[in-house]
């Protein structure tokens, strides 16, 4: 319904641009460089911020159109620097579902880094392992994923985010089956896997609104529908990214894994505690993908990006 209002009202849109370029313009006027990359450090990517070189932090708040992070272990910082001799924009934290934002609020930070260059996100996450060969710290690279994200809250009271947007804003346009997810850049991840010497795996994301962690008869149904893992991040924000025509590749940490016939409670600090853990796995895979599909002269992105496949 939300959605069909905004059809029939461009000004919400046009609203919504505004947003997207105050946002861009204050950030331009807190660095003049570029960004070919921007980058989405969720949990297992976090300590990647610290590698930033030439970093410009910019609190969450301080930008107009986003809001304060809330999760336990989120920097809430937006990172303009260099990696790899490649201009980047680092989000520190993200924004979730279980917060209280929407979808369009949830995916505003992308907006705004594709408008401030960026043509490739690279975006990471803790999740749940659902497939039974998963092992806590393995990583896997997204190559397709469910969404169970759509629908309504059930907590009353849930705190209100400012942008004056319908909830599905950023995902007007149909996207084509294999839009989403950039085969290259995905098979950059699993070589550099190889190169490195750990464990990953292509798999199936399954997107959650959260808060809470999957029920014994819920990871039960989750296998028999095809995910490998399953998490309450990345969907919005990569949909985002695939209707602005940005190379996306995904990354799941796995943080727990799931057992069906057994009744053990997973929880918030071992989930930050297995993202530490493998910090290392997927800062390599970030790296190879840096080094193998920008320029490092100019840190502009190389000529096939911004490319859907």
């Amino acid at each position: 319904m939300r959605q069909n209002r905004f059809m029939d009202d461009l000004s919400n849109e046009n609203r919504y641009l505004d947003h997207v370029d105050q946002a861009a313009q204050f950030l331009r006027r807190q660095s003049d460089r570029v960004p070919a990359v921007a980058i989405i450090l969720g949990s297992g990517l976090g300590g990647l911020a610290e590698k930033i070189q030439y970093p410009v932090a910019v609190p969450f708040p301080d930008i107009p159109g986003f809001a304060a992070s809330t999760a336990s272990g989120h920097r809430g910082q937006l990172i303009l620097g260099e990696l790899e001799q490649t201009l980047v924009v680092a989000m520190a934290g993200r924004f979730h579902r279980y917060e209280g934002w929407s979808r369009a609020e949830v995916s505003f930070p992308v907006h705004v880094m594709a408008r401030l260059g960026a043509t490739q996100l690279v975006v990471s996450n803790a999740a749940g392992g659902v497939n039974p060969k998963l092992k806590v710290g393995d990583i896997v690279v997204i190559r397709d994923h469910l969404d169970f994200m759509r629908g309504g809250f059930g907590v009353a009271n849930l705190p209100s985010f400012h942008l004056d947007v319908p909830a599905d804003v950023s995902e007007v346009s149909p996207l084509r089956h294999g839009d989403v997810y950039d085969r290259e850049l995905s098979a950059i991840a699993m070589q550099a896997s190889r190169e490195s010497n750990f464990a990953a795996y292509e798999g199936t994301y399954l997107a959650t609104l959260g808060p809470n962690y999957e029920t014994r008869a819920e990871y039960r149904m989750m296998r028999r529908i095809g995910a490998d893992v399953a998490g309450m991040s990345t969907v919005p924000e990569v949909l985002a990214a695939a209707n602005l025509g940005m190379r996306t590749l995904g990354l799941s940490m796995v943080s727990n894994v799931a057992n069906p016939d057994s009744a053990v409670a997973a929880s918030h600090d071992e989930v930050l505690a297995a993202g530490r853990a493998a910090e290392g796995k997927m800062e390599a895979i970030v790296r190879a993908v840096l080094r193998n599909t920008c320029s490092h002269s100019t840190g502009l992105p190389a000529s096939n990006a911004g490319q859907s496949k």
